[in-house]
């Protein structure tokens, strides 16, 4: 998956750096899921859904809508979202 989404960006956002160079492997975690995988088998089957993406558009597209929203990621890695959280949950006195 990661080197999916380096292709993406190489052709999205072409940069000096190639973005696989900057893959690092790391050793797992004990416990760590050796992979993830979905059946969707059964809603098919019960309710004749299919997905209108496959995972690859549908991985295009997020990339794409996080380079289209530099403010939105701004915003989550700044931390300000957590006093609109704060706020809004507060408790009544």
């Amino acid at each position: 998956m990661v080197n999916t989404i380096c292709a993406i960006l190489e052709e999205l956002r072409p940069s000096k750096t190639r973005y696989a160079s900057l893959i690092r492997c790391v050793k797992d975690r004990p416990g760590h899921d050796r992979r993830y995988a979905m059946d969707i088998s059964k809603i098919k089957r019960e309710l004749g859904w299919t997905p209108s993406e496959s995972f690859e558009s549908g991985l295009r597209k997020t990339v794409e809508w996080y380079l289209t929203n530099p403010q939105w990621i701004a915003d989550v890695t700044s931390g300000a979202y957590r006093e609109w959280i704060k706020l809004q949950y507060q408790s009544a006195p």
